[in-house]
């Protein structure tokens, strides 16, 4: 990346002309383009775009606002820029399983990732010392039957202070109420194998293991009040065989959705994706 670099993202009805335009906007205000990628979606008629340019010298951001707003209401555009260098800030939700949170982690403090971890917060107590590893906030927020609505106006009110950009499910085992899903909405991320819906409930590598199962996977997808039914934005799978025991099973799974996980956060941070319906986009 430069130091005046900035990522536009659009989608809109396809039609012809759309790169022209846009490149044109960016050449009238002296930018260089550094990278882009397009898909038009012949099912829905939309057409997507992300471009990443740098401003050059004398250049400044207000004139890319000022024409692609009007070139936006031209072409019924959704659009959004970003500036590339900036941090994203996460929330990490967790309770009793910590391989993922262990992994966002160590990948945010090596700089594998370009975030910064705000703030961990989860119902058990558990990962305080390996937060305070890092030297990451902990935030022990407990909930019940009795609470819940407390509970979850604690996360949000943690989202507004810390000024959140995403909040991770990193194996956070609790249900999101549709209130606090539509507070997330567009910007937090869940994790899971992708047994379901065939194995549902405690243990689903072991129930997995009993069936017999020759893969196993892990889905990360963006939040929303349909429960584990939110866009997806990354899978992946891992052969297993008749050798492995349930062990095996949760430690290669484990691994997977780690792996998962982080591409997600990845491709969410550097705007890689764009929804398209109930689908998204990803750029790669």
């Amino acid at each position: 990346m430069t130091d005046h670099d900035y990522i536009l993202t659009l989608s809109c009805p396809d039609r012809p002309g759309i790169v022209f335009r846009v490149s044109g906007v960016l050449y009238e205000a002296g930018c260089n383009i550094l990278d882009a990628q397009q898909y038009g979606d012949e099912e829905s008629g939309r057409f997507f775009l992300r471009v990443h340019f740098d401003l050059g010298s004398g250049a400044g951001i207000e004139a890319v606002q000022q024409a692609m707003a009007a070139l936006g209401e031209a072409f019924a555009m959704d659009w959004q820029l970003h500036d590339a260098r900036r941090r994203a800030r996460l929330l990490v939700l967790v309770s009793k399983q910590g391989h993922c949170l262990n992994d966002l982690l160590f990948r945010a403090h090596s700089r594998q990732l370009r975030v910064d971890i705000a703030a961990v917060a989860s119902n058990h107590a558990d990962f305080g010392p390996l937060a305070a590893s890092y030297g990451v906030p902990f935030n022990h927020l407990p909930v019940s039957a009795d609470n819940r609505d407390a509970q979850e106006q604690q996360i949000i009110d943690l989202v507004e202070r810390e000024r959140i950009d995403l909040v991770v499910l990193a194996r956070y085992m609790q249900i999101l109420s549709p209130r606090l899903c539509e507070a997330l909405a567009g910007r937090a991320i869940n994790i899971h194998h992708s047994f379901l819906p065939s194995f549902k409930g405690a243990q689903p590598y072991h129930q997995a293991h009993a069936r017999g199962v020759k893969i196993i996977g892990a889905t990360a997808h963006y939040v929303t009040s349909d429960l584990d039914e939110g866009p997806i934005i990354e899978q992946d799978v891992a052969r297993v065989d008749h050798s492995m025991t349930p062990r095996d099973l949760v430690q290669l799974g484990s691994d997977t959705e780690s792996l998962v996980l982080a591409r997600a956060v990845r491709r969410h941070v550097e705007q890689r994706i764009v929804l398209n319906g109930h689908r998204t986009v990803v750029f790669r």
